[in-house]
């Protein structure tokens, strides 16, 4: 757990007095900390340091293993909501005949179809990096197969040994 993780509380806290308030809504103000150490044994709590840089610090009374559950609780609820984005990538050569790059662009299509991003990619070897602007003209060749079901998010763009063209499916 990194120091900033790390919750002071109970037996820990250090200041003499703190600001108190208890869950639920009850504040008790400006305390001495073994009254408010005395609150929390009684109503069978915990007193939890929540501004430790405040003047005086602020503590509350609190269940904190019950606060710890619902906080996890809601990052779970969160993770789950979270919408993941998965690419497909298709490579493609700079001399690729027209019946391969059809059957490129059909699965392209299907992935597209289905709510994934697709990333085409032309490779450029050896001499043919020579000519990058081979690899943008196969893929400004692909753009019109797939146009009337994506958008085309990042347009041919150059990097490295690549060509790299970025496409997401229409809303």
């Amino acid at each position: 757990m990194s120091k900033k993780d790390r919750v002071i509380m109970n037996d820990d806290i250090r200041a003499t007095e703190v600001r108190c308030n208890v869950d639920g809504g009850e504040s008790l103000g400006v305390v001495p900390i073994d009254v408010a150490m005395e609150k929390a044994n009684e109503l069978d709590m915990d007193l939890v340091l929540i501004a430790p840089n405040a003047k005086p610090p602020v503590a509350k009374v609190m269940d904190y293993g019950k606060y710890k559950y619902q906080e996890e609780k809601k990052l779970k609820e969160q993770r789950k909501n979270q919408v993941k984005i998965v690419v497909k990538e298709i490579k493609l050569s700079v001399k690729i005949a027209e019946n391969d790059m059809n059957y490129k662009v059909k699965h392209a299509r299907e992935f597209l179809e289905k709510g994934f991003h697709v990333k085409f990619r032309v490779f450029l070897r050896g001499r043919e990096m020579a000519h990058p602007e081979a690899g943008k003209e196969v893929l400004l060749r692909v753009w019109p197969m797939v146009e009337d079901i994506g958008v085309m998010e990042k347009p041919p763009k150059f990097e490295g040994r690549y060509y790299n063209m970025y496409v997401t499916p229409q809303k």
